[in-house]
């Protein structure tokens, strides 16, 4: 066997050692002159067997065998020192090692070379001493605790939360944990892996050699815990994993709370030191449910919003960005670790784990903190409903399909060319659940938006027929997902105040932000989340914005239509990243026109999806019109908001009018009070389609309204009537997309808008305002 490099942590040689004793041969003590090497003095030792007793303490060969090959499901039985007839038997497996010395106390007694890399000794000692190794390598002694001789440091409790699949702080009990055991530091290394023959771990501390390092089975949970001291923060490791077949893999650990940078895969030993500053934002986050609150996002992709910038740099520069545009929250896009930057996030390996690419895990919670005090809420995107193949993670972790179905017309994703989680195995359900928790817990993280729920619901989702398996009652629900995600949801909101969860759900399944105690008319209950993206909205708006102005009346219906269902669920409108990548083209490049028609439909569009009912969600670069599809590779054209760029007053124009949206709309509960409530809206025109306009009033709780009205032709409309309230003494022009500080034509209500006692529109009394073009008015009791 070839001799490794010397070990990293050099010693000073150990002193001669004396001959291994044998039953009735006491060791001589070592000179008075030397000190002791254990705090602890060790009573001399006695003969516990008769002289004439041999016994030998070596592995019989199949122990040998099967801790070589990496199957032993339990080498602390075997391995370290256990009392045996005639004394203490000493059992050490160092690969490498020319020697090893039993160190207790004044006692040193070399053990037995038995060959490729096993040594042993029988002392005739009472009972097992604290004791520790003294192992020889070329040129070196390095003194150290036997791994095998501590007791599993996973207690009954956890052993028992995890087989029942209920263990709600999982990151506590699996993977890497530093701590102090038995009276010595180092870190527990826990992974479950329920079909594997035997797990070894390697890492930086043994040369990526793990034959020396295996964990032992605890019962049938199929956890395997090995407790290395003297391990500490930082060091690399992954498990080497020996499946049924008798094949050997090296797996990242599933839960490793901390990752190498990509493309390197390893884990990361981590403990976090980091102290939080933000106890006000967590008290009052609580005060009010999202879906009653102002709630406008701007969602953002950490990479790439300012290339090149750590964790901690963004978090100088983006809490003041995001506080000045006025939004109340951040939604970064996956920040979970994933090998491919191209993913965006979104094919994750590390789920456990902040991506390393922008810095440490602590470094993470120094933004999240930084965003909170400066009163700014983070939501994060979660994906739970499938992940890569890649085989240093998760796929087939153990020789077998673990974490994804055993069914292959339900563990692979059909979009994506990915594996879809087991929804139904408890364990991998509660791997999910607790990962939800853990973000909002150890991380401060106020939301969740769940991706790609739609694809998790549906049996059949992109399959043809003969793909797909019906449940138990011949649908296409896939019953284990439900269950799932209303597992997920009500643990999440009893664990964790004040935060929210979000879906991405693109069809029209009945009670997506229904509570999951109420049953619907399906029969279901509701899944859970607090707020669900609006993706008809979306779709139907966008298509409305795309046509030219003169076509926009046959197409009149797409921005009304969702009104019809505006209240079956808790809603978000987003404006998201899909939309403005993949040839979709950026927001203001949908729009149709010349450059400054461009401008006014956007600024429009944005001022009418602020007074929509529900939540708004804007994706970075599309604030200051960015002309461009956005890229991971470099991400928003800051560029145009250079003032040395001719055309940077167009684009700072629309900044300037969403940092007013938010402003107003922050400031006018009429705009989000009763998002989720028929009382809080009320159509003042709504078939008006040969004249492309939309009048609405919003309502706050103390029946205050907000007039908004939206003129999508390009031509002013004077003297515009429209019905209104008969108690309003008089309005004024609160906001108007086409003043000349947002790029406009500055057609504007600069007066007080009284009104008169003409009927219109099925109301008493009417007012007659100026409609810019391609514009959206806001007005407001006097």
């Amino acid at each position: 066997m070839p001799t490794p490099p010397a070990p990293p942590t050099t010693a000073t040689p150990a002193p001669a050692s004396a001959p291994l004793p044998t039953p009735g041969n006491t060791p001589e003590p070592a000179p008075a002159s030397t000190p002791p090497t254990s705090p602890t003095p060790v009573t001399p030792p006695t003969p516990t067997a008769p002289p004439n007793t041999t016994i030998s303490p070596a592995l019989d060969a199949t122990d040998r065998d099967r801790l070589l090959h990496g199957t032993h499901h339990a080498p602390h039985s075997v391995l370290g020192a256990h009392q045996v007839s005639g004394g203490v038997a000493f059992r050490v497996f160092r690969p490498f090692a020319l020697g090893v010395t039993v160190v207790a106390g004044q006692l040193r007694a070399e053990l037995h070379d038995d060959g490729d890399g096993f040594f042993s000794g029988l002392l005739p000692l009472h009972g097992v001493p604290e004791y520790r190794l003294a192992v020889a390598y070329e040129g070196t002694v390095q003194e150290v605790e036997d791994a095998y001789r501590f007791l599993p440091a996973l207690g009954d409790l956890d052993l028992h939360l995890i087989g029942e699949g209920r263990h709600e702080e999982l990151w506590q009990a699996l993977g890497a944990r530093t701590m102090t055991h038995q009276g010595v530091t180092g870190t527990r290394f826990t992974v479950w892996a329920p079909d594997a023959q035997g797990v070894r771990l390697a890492g930086t501390f043994n040369f990526w050699d793990g034959t020396g390092a295996p964990l032992r089975s605890l019962g049938g949970t199929g956890v395997w815990e090995l407790f290395m001291p003297g391990i500490g923060e930082g060091e690399l490791y992954k498990f080497e994993i020996t499946r049924p077949d008798g094949s050997k893999t090296l797996r990242a650990d599933p839960m490793a709370r901390r990752t190498e940078v990509p493309p390197s895969t390893s884990s990361i030993v981590h403990a976090s030191h980091y102290e939080w500053n933000d106890e006000e934002w967590l008290a009052q986050r609580a005060e009010v449910p999202a879906h009653e609150a102002a709630f406008s996002v701007y969602e953002l992709h950490l990479a790439s919003w300012r290339p090149g910038l750590t964790y901690r740099q963004l978090a100088e520069q983006l809490p003041a960005y995001v506080r000045d545009l006025g939004f109340t929250h951040v939604e970064m896009m996956p920040v979970a670790e994933h090998p491919f930057g191209g993913s965006w996030g979104y094919q994750v390996t590390g789920f456990y784990a902040p991506t390393a690419r922008l810095g440490t895990p602590d470094d993470f919670k120094f933004l999240v903190d930084a965003l909170h005090q400066a009163g700014i809420g983070v939501l994060m995107d979660w994906v739970p409903a499938h992940f890569p193949r890649d085989d240093w993670a998760l796929a087939e972790f153990d020789g077998r399909p673990l974490y994804e179905h055993a069914d292959p017309l339900r563990a692979a994703h059909p979009d994506w060319g990915t594996l879809e989680f087991d929804f139904g195995r408890r364990e991998v359900r509660n791997f999910l659940v607790a990962n939800a928790v853990y973000w909002c817990q150890e991380f401060h993280i106020d939301g969740l938006r769940v991706d790609a729920v739609a694809s998790m619901l549906y049996l059949d989702y992109s399959r043809e027929p003969g793909q797909w398996t019906p449940n138990e009652h011949g649908g296409r629900e896939n019953l284990d997902a439900v269950a799932f995600l209303q597992e997920m949801n009500a643990t999440v909101y009893r664990r964790v105040p004040g935060v929210v969860t979000i879906a991405e759900e693109s069809t029209a399944w009945d009670g997506v932000t229904r509570a999951t105690h109420h049953i619907g008319p399906g029969g279901f209950g509701g899944l859970g989340f607090g707020l669900k993206w609006n993706m008809g909205w979306m779709h139907d708006s966008l298509d409305y914005m795309s046509h030219e102005p003169v076509h926009r009346k046959h197409h009149h219906g797409e921005m009304t239509f969702s009104m019809v269902y505006a209240y079956s669920e808790n809603y978000v409108l987003p404006i998201s990243h899909d939309e403005v990548v993949h040839g979709k083209r950026s927001l203001v490049s949908k729009m149709p026109g010349d450059w400054w028609q461009q401008r006014a439909n956007l600024r429009a569009y944005l001022a009418f999806m602020w007074a929509h009912p529900g939540k708004q969600l804007l994706f970075m670069g599309q604030e200051f019109a960015q002309g461009a599809e956005w890229s991971e590779t470099h991400g928003p054209d800051w560029w145009l908001l250079d003032p040395a760029y001719g055309a940077e007053a167009d684009h700072r124009g629309v900044r300037d009018l969403v940092r007013d949206l938010n402003t107003v709309y922050r400031h006018t509960p009429a705009l989000w009070q009763l998002d989720t409530d028929p009382a809080g809206f009320q159509w003042v025109t709504g078939d008006a389609s040969e004249d492309n306009v939309f009048a609405f009033l919003r309502y706050d709780t103390d029946g205050s309204p907000l007039l908004a009205v939206s003129n999508f032709s390009p031509v002013v409309r004077h003297d515009y009537r429209l019905g209104t309230p008969d108690d309003i003494p008089a309005w004024h022009e609160t906001l108007n997309t086409d003043t000349a500080l947002y790029g406009g034509s500055d057609i504007t209500n600069p007066d007080h808008i009284k009104p008169e006692p003409q009927p219109w529109h099925g109301r008493p009394t009417s007012i007659r305002v100026t409609l810019p073009p391609l514009a959206t008015v806001w007005l407001r009791p006097a």
